[in-house]
């Protein structure tokens, strides 16, 4: 183990992610969603390819012994890119972002009705404590103009991406006592590559040359960011890497600001604080109960 390499490595991700979700915003006045989810997710699988050809793994990294287990895998997380993906043109950056923190939060929830894990009153507190951290984001937006602009709708669609990456993440539990990383990240990107097709019927759109560079870009830089997240838990636990995802509102922010101009709001900045307070506490009462989720946390990512 190399707690430090393992933290390089879920940082640079994590900054990669971020930068692969300013592309998907910056691009989504130019492609529809279906669109755009297509690009991500197609242009990951060559890096992907890449990664596992250079550790020999590409002849037994990609078996399956489940496929419709990953076909289901697939269904849940490209409905979470999409609506995240669609939220990004309805809302600021950082408060996407901030509304995505409540995917973990969900996932306790759900492990606990679907997966029969015991929620205590320390993580019920914990998790209740994050809804509120949500609900003072979202707060601001329950308006009737946010209402005529889209916002609202643009809390619906990442409240709703969270809901379903709160679901790959029960999914990836599942199936990792079966199945390999490499196959469930690659299976993931070609499902999602396909039902992403599907939409091609309703309005797909030549981006323009800046927007074709935009959207692949999107694609190899979410491959890679995905390895990189893969990569890090192989040097340091989840439970010492998971505080990390919360460095995404930070390049977020920074983000917002450098290229979109826009500022996060002090409402934004307190619930993200008491969602993160809320997240923290539960991931150290995992550590406390020996609840590692190293290997289906790998298998995540933005959106789904």
């Amino acid at each position: 183990m190399s707690p430090l390499r393992g933290i390089a490595l879920k940082l640079i991700s994590v900054f990669l992610f971020t930068i692969m979700a300013s592309l998907i915003k910056a691009s989504t006045a130019l492609v529809p969603t279906g669109e755009a989810v297509f690009f991500r997710s197609f242009f990951a699988m060559p890096v992907i390819v890449a990664w596992l050809a250079m550790r020999g793994d590409l002849s037994t990294g990609l078996k399956i012994s489940n496929p419709w287990a990953h076909v289901g895998r697939g269904v849940i997380g490209v409905t979470a890119m999409g609506c995240g993906f669609a939220a990004l043109g309805l809302l600021p950056l950082p408060e996407v972002t901030a509304l995505g923190y409540a995917a973990p939060l969900m996932t306790v929830l759900l492990a606990a009705l679907l997966l029969g894990e015991r929620l205590r009153l320390f993580r019920m507190s914990a998790v209740a404590l994050g809804l509120v951290g949500v609900t003072i984001v979202l707060w601001p937006r329950l308006t009737i103009d946010d209402l005529a602009d889209g916002a609202t709708l643009g809390v619906a669609l990442i409240l709703t991406s969270a809901l379903f990456r709160a679901l790959a993440q029960i999914q990836i539990r599942r199936m990792v006592a079966v199945e390999e990383t490499s196959a469930i990240v690659f299976y993931f990107s070609l499902t999602a590559t396909c039902f992403a097709l599907l939409t091609a019927p309703f309005g797909w759109t030549w981006p323009g040359w800046t927007g074709l560079a935009m959207l692949v870009s999107a694609g190899l830089i979410g491959g890679v960011a995905q390895i990189l997240l893969t990569s890090a838990y192989k040097f340091a636990g989840a439970a010492m890497l998971a505080p990390f995802d919360y460095a995404s509102i930070l390049f977020a922010i920074l983000f917002g600001i450098a290229f979109f101009d826009e500022a996060p709001t002090p409402m934004v900045l307190v619930g993200s604080g008491v969602v993160m307070v809320a997240g923290i506490l539960i991931v150290w009462r995992e550590r406390q109960l020996g609840l590692q989720r190293g290997r289906a946390r790998s298998k995540m990512t933005p959106y789904g």
